[in-house]
């Protein structure tokens, strides 16, 4: 509700008692005015991640693995080095954006293949009932009892540490939250009158969930997914850095300030500045996602109302 919004006076009638200044205080204009901030601030912090690696081949930096050594730890701002350059003379942001190219394609391919894998278990159990709901069930339970990073490590050292296994156990492991909230998703929507009707017209239970369920619960769930991606990012790094993350010679985060932690104390570029990158992408993620999330979750709130005060 805006200034716009309020009612004027009618002639003869009594002013409205509700001021521009009321409004601005309202508790809906309050957080309509912060979700704007995250969208902004998410954005903003997102971009300033992303877009350099996404353009770290047409920069021009040195490549990530050209070892200088007389020019060892260097620090930021020193001979053309922004980042300055790690213990074996590498310039420092070349290693950061290309190794953010390998955890940024390992993040988004996980979270592409958990979403997938989620939204058809998670609708399957939700629609059918019965032995395939009891059967993701039972599954998403027993790997949610199981210590995440453990079992993690227990894949990477069966099946190695390939960006391969890597993208797929971070996408086994991600994959109960889509599937959880996609099951209670479908649950409501097949109650929906609009099901009842495709059943009396005689479709099929898979034409109904592929063509009239899915597509009404793939927006929210595609905002938990967006959120998977910073956690799938951190996942990704933990690996690197305990050692279990894709072989050399990728350059990835964790093994960046796995490499780095012997200088913490000398030379603290090593490892923040690496840190910091990888924040302020989960921190832009997040916010962009949550922004996202209370944004639609209004939108359908109002054309809720709108809908009700039609029929009325």
């Amino acid at each position: 509700m805006t200034t716009a919004d309020i009612p004027t006076a009618r002639p003869g009638s009594r002013p409205s008692a509700v001021t521009a200044r009321d409004l601005s205080r309202a508790t809906a204009t309050r957080r309509r005015s912060a979700n704007r901030l995250k969208l902004w601030a998410g954005s903003v912090c997102t971009a300033l991640v992303v877009l350099p690696i996404v353009l770290a081949q047409l920069l021009p930096l040195p490549d990530a693995n050209d070892q200088d050594l007389s020019s060892r730890r260097l620090p930021p701002l020193t001979d053309g080095h922004l980042f300055g350059t790690d213990q074996l003379g590498r310039d420092l942001l070349s290693r950061v954006l290309h190794g953010g190219q390998v955890s940024l394609t390992v993040g988004l391919l996980a979270v592409a293949v958990s979403g997938l894998i989620g939204i058809a278990a998670g609708s399957a159990a939700g629609y059918f009932g019965g032995w395939p709901d009891a059967v993701v069930s039972r599954i998403l339970e027993a790997q949610l009892a199981l210590p995440l990073l453990m079992m993690l490590l227990l894949v990477v050292a069966l099946f190695g540490s390939s960006v391969t296994v890597i993208t797929a156990v971070i996408a086994v492991a991600q994959w109960p939250e889509v599937a959880r909230l996609t099951r209670s998703l479908v649950l409501v929507e097949r109650e929906k009158p609009y099901v009842a009707a495709a059943r009396v017209l005689g479709l099929r239970r898979l034409t109904i969930l592929a063509r009239h369920v899915v597509p009404n619960v793939v927006r929210p769930v595609s905002l938990v997914v967006l959120l998977l991606l910073a956690q799938a990012v951190l996942l990704e790094s933990a690996l690197s850095y305990l050692g279990a993350g894709p072989e050399r010679p990728f350059a990835t985060w964790g093994r960046i300030i796995s490499d780095g932690q012997d200088y913490l104390t000398t030379s603290w570029w090593l490892i923040t500045l690496p840190g910091l990158v990888i924040a302020l992408l989960v921190v832009g993620v997040n916010l962009l996602g949550d922004a996202l999330r209370d944004g639609g979750g209004r939108a359908s709130r109002t054309k809720a109302a709108k809908a009700e005060g039609g029929m009325a």
